[in-house]
């Protein structure tokens, strides 16, 4: 089981939106992926659709136990394939910047649970995607205990360096003291339009600044993301050319970030 944490520590630069490109292109691929929604905005939780559950993630991160963790995880309405462990506004109050360690390893423990779910032929899932607020808080942080891996998003924007610079740092931070086998899988350049001057020499600046961190393709700036998300539906779902331009950059980037073929 992979585990990736989508992280930004700005807002607004589609960061739930790489996480379910990236739960769109695993479910055409055939792998068995969960969405969890650390985001106190619940906008991947919306755009997946679950039904009601009995719990939420605010819920696991005070007691991540087995039962606990079943309550609050069901499947999405995309069907068959993406499960989510569904947000809830009351994490906001849990977003505390400063959380003992023992409060940050809960949602490391409750990911536990599922491996162990996974021993017994249950609920098994490749690919578990954390979709993080855009703050350094506990929530946040508590992904990055919990992730072999940390993807991090911008955008093409005036103080995208910056904002790539500080996440960086938070994830090295995460790694030195709580977390020897967290790695930057590396950095998404969102919203890219492809004939904007101003757009080829900010993604070009990040490049230069972090060499092959910055992944190939940038995903380009299509409404069809919109569409999908309005639809709660996944990107390759869609039959617009930009959708099925999106579905390839997002089939390319699940491959860097897994190890697969695309």
């Amino acid at each position: 089981m992979r585990t990736v944490a989508v992280l930004s520590l700005k807002g607004g630069v589609g960061k739930t939106t790489v996480a379910l490109g990236l739960a769109s292109a695993a479910l055409d691929r055939g792998l068995r992926t969960l969405v969890v929604d650390l985001d106190p905005q619940c906008n991947a939780t919306a755009a997946l659709d679950p039904p009601p559950t009995r719990g939420t993630l605010a819920d696991v991160l005070a007691s991540p136990r087995r039962s606990v963790l079943n309550a609050a995880i069901t499947r999405s309405g995309w069907g068959e394939g993406v499960d989510v462990l569904v947000g809830s506004e009351d994490t906001e109050s849990l977003n505390d910047p400063a959380p003992g360690s023992r409060r940050l390893g809960r949602l490391a423990a409750g990911l536990t649970e599922l491996h162990r779910l996974i021993d017994h032929g249950q609920l098994p899932y490749r690919l578990v995607l954390l979709d993080c607020p855009p703050s350094l808080g506990r929530l946040t942080r508590s992904a990055l205990v919990a992730a072999d891996g940390a993807l991090l998003v911008t955008e093409p924007a005036l103080f995208a360096v910056s904002g790539v610079q500080r996440a960086s740092e938070a994830v090295e931070a995460e790694r030195a003291e709580h977390n020897a086998r967290l790695r930057s899988l590396g950095v998404v350049v969102n919203r890219v339009k492809p004939r904007s001057k101003e757009h080829e020499f900010r993604v070009a600046e990040l490049r230069q600044t972090f060499g092959e961190l910055v992944l190939e393709p940038a995903l380009p700036d299509r409404v069809a993301v919109q569409q999908a998300q309005g639809a709660c539906a996944p990107v390759h779902r869609l039959r617009s050319p930009g959708a099925r331009e999106l579905a390839g950059a997002f089939d390319t980037l699940l491959a860097n970030t897994t190890g697969t073929s695309p």
